[in-house]
């Protein structure tokens, strides 16, 4: 059995913030340190854990036992394995939340908090002068989230809503959205701030698999560049059939990585044109055609 030591478990999660460092390609020192500092056992409840990992493929196993060493490790664990809900897989999400830059004292919502645990890290990186808003549209699992994020960081503040139609009461600086949808939702990119407001955001197909893209709100030019690809659970009310199948046509003109920009009335869609949603629209043009196109350049 391994050691329980307050000591040993302070390493443990050293080491594995280290480790992803590296694995996760992360630059960010405070994205590293978020992960050395907060306990991911206060959020996966009481141990041994199922767990699972994307190198063996679909089947969880059990830890050997209730340390939380056992959970330092690039695995993910069921939050509810009847559903195949789990607690992200870490080298994903420190790559994610290095991209998306966050900074001291931001504001940041996250859709699809779960029981909070990468809530706990961004509320870590934002710190005591930031705020997160934790959207999670469970009751049960808000209620989790709720306790489990009271301990240490009075900065998250957890919401039971559905994220998708979640209108922020000000203009946020970052939306991390923690569940795959088929099309956006208008109200993200409304609460983004002008300047330099982002939304990570994954883009999936009927089969659930897809890409994270992040979109920057920069005054009225959205530039958009892709992520990360990826397989992750649905999001309640951000899929309908329609947008699944728009999205699997433009799949077949071109991938992800084609896409350049999003467009907002009054722009109309043209050539460039990769998906259409209601009220916007994705372009394989850089961002600043749009604005010269808008100026008669």
């Amino acid at each position: 059995m391994l050691s329980e030591r307050p000591d040993d478990i302070g390493r443990a999660r050293r080491w594995f913030a280290e480790e992803l460092r590296h694995t996760a390609h992360v630059r960010s020192p405070a994205v590293v340190e978020a992960f050395a500092t907060v306990p991911r056992e206060h959020f996966a409840g009481p141990g041994p854990w199922r767990v699972l990992s994307p190198m063996r493929g679909p089947d969880y196993w059990t830890t050997d036992d209730a340390d939380p060493r056992r959970l330092c490790h690039d695995i993910l664990v069921a939050i509810d394995e009847t559903r195949r809900l789990n607690n992200g897989q870490p080298s994903l999400w420190a790559n994610l939340i290095d991209q998306l830059g966050l900074k001291a004292g931001e504001r940041v919502i996250h859709v699809g908090a779960g029981l909070g645990y990468y809530s706990a890290i961004i509320a870590e990186i934002v710190g005591p002068a930031g705020r997160v808003a934790a959207i999670e549209i469970d009751p049960g699992l808000a209620e989790r989230a709720r306790a489990n994020l009271a301990r240490a960081w009075p900065q998250a503040n957890v919401v039971t809503a559905d994220g998708f139609a979640f209108v922020a009461d000000e203009r946020v600086d970052a939306i991390v959205v923690n569940a795959g949808v088929s099309h956006l939702a208008p109200p993200w990119l409304d609460s983004l701030k002008a300047d330099n407001g982002r939304l990570l955001v994954p883009l999936t197909s009927a089969n659930l698999w897809g890409a994270f893209l992040i979109i920057t709100r920069r005054g009225s030019r959205y530039p958009v560049r892709f992520a990360s690809r990826t397989g992750i659970i649905p999001c309640m009310g951000g899929r309908n059939p329609d947008a699944e199948a728009r999205l699997t046509a433009a799949l077949a003109r071109a991938d992800y990585a084609a896409v350049k920009s999003l467009r907002r009335p009054p722009e109309e869609p043209d050539d460039t044109c990769w998906l259409k949603g209601e009220g916007w629209w994705l372009s394989t043009a850089e961002a600043e055609d749009g604005l010269a196109r808008s100026r008669g350049g």
